[in-house]
């Protein structure tokens, strides 16, 4: 085992890792009816060996469940589903947190329950399309502005989440405000043009992601929350905007200030997307005093590299999991990596691309 840096144990807040090896987040669509499966059981299972599972996102609230068959953690039966994926993935010697996502925008009233709303900081629509099951791609569509008793109940659904997530038996939440969501729209003053106090100003358009943080770190634990950013990414109709830089400057300085768990920072440019300056990965670095977990296009040696570095104290993997289960084993054996993916088979809704990739067999 010629590297050594990812294997070692490491803390993220009152988790203890026994490798610094991440399972990034990842959509599988998978839940039928939006609710954790037997099938969801045994894809987790069969990662338990990363040091940290981050589950798929995972909605607080039927408002934001904007893809076909995505998971939520709003109703009991949700939250018991959930429990039986934390007690195998536990049983196995792993830890898993989940990431609360909320859609906003990025929606379709067809991947919708009745009774909900697409809800975004404003009447902006995305421009793109969106999977529905019943009518294949569909145009995004206009979403409703937010009031501010939108606001608020919006923030009061992701601290009942995080606060589900722990009776579901997960060691902590993440916080999704990367690649276009909800969180990620407050950010922008291109998906966000209110005039009132989330909107405007950098302080302003960072009010919201830091109320959300700040009442799910008092709620469930500051050393149980983590939060996921993209600067500089474009996913979900995000064009770059002048501030960029600013905005996650002022961002990751509030957020050490809160003094959460850790910061996961995605680089996409591995997917064909513009690369994430490295000048903003050692602001964020600077500001940041706790725990930076970095994902995007990582391979064994560069993930090594930026342990050694400083820059990373944990990195995410998110493609290799998917065909390699037995990630970790191969890396730390020099087993080859699979090749087999197909990516055809990402989001569908049975095992097939899901649970079906075998181990190494030396």
């Amino acid at each position: 085992m010629k590297n050594h840096q990812l294997f070692t144990p490491e803390r993220l807040g009152s988790i203890e890792l026994k490798n610094r090896i991440v399972m990034a987040p990842m959509t599988r669509c998978r839940a039928i009816n939006n609710v954790p499966n037997d099938l969801m059981v045994d894809y987790y299972r069969q990662r338990s060996s990363a040091g940290l599972i981050i589950t798929e996102g995972t909605s607080t609230s039927p408002n934001g469940l904007g893809y076909a068959r995505i998971s939520g953690i709003f109703k009991q039966l949700q939250v018991s589903c959930w429990k039986k994926i934390t007690k195998t993935v536990h049983q196995n010697g792993g830890k898993i947190i989940v990431q609360l996502m909320h859609s906003g925008r990025i929606s379709h009233p067809l991947n919708m329950p009745l009774g909900s709303e697409i809800l975004a900081p404003s009447a902006i629509k995305a421009a793109g399309q969106m999977w529905t099951d019943s009518k294949e791609l569909q145009d995004f569509v206009v979403p409703k502005e937010m009031s501010l008793q939108d606001i608020i109940h919006a923030k009061t659904e992701f601290v009942c989440a995080a606060e589900n997530a722990l009776f579901a038996g997960f060691d902590g939440v993440e916080l999704h405000a990367a690649n276009g969501y909800l969180l990620e729209e407050f950010l922008s003053p291109i998906s966000n043009i209110r005039n009132d106090d989330y909107g405007g100003s950098i302080v302003n358009r960072c009010r919201f992601i830091i109320e959300v943080v700040t009442a799910v770190a008092e709620a469930i634990g500051k050393e149980k929350t983590g939060i996921r950013l993209s600067p500089y990414g474009v996913a979900s109709d995000m064009p770059h905007y002048p501030e960029i830089h600013d905005t996650y400057d002022y961002l990751s300085k509030e957020l050490n200030k809160i003094d959460i768990a850790y910061i996961h920072l995605v680089d996409h440019s591995s997917m064909g997307a513009p690369p994430v300056p490295m000048e903003i990965k050692k602001t964020i670095r600077k500001n940041f005093r706790n725990r930076l977990i970095l994902c995007g296009g990582f391979d064994q040696q560069s993930a090594e590299a930026a342990i050694k570095s400083g820059l990373a104290d944990l990195v995410a993997f998110g493609k290799p999991f998917i065909n390699n289960p037995d990630l970790v084993e191969r890396f730390k054996n020099d087993w080859p990596l699979s090749e087999n993916l197909n990516a055809d088979l990402f989001y569908t809704a049975d095992e097939k691309g899901y649970t079906d990739y075998p181990s190494h067999t030396p």
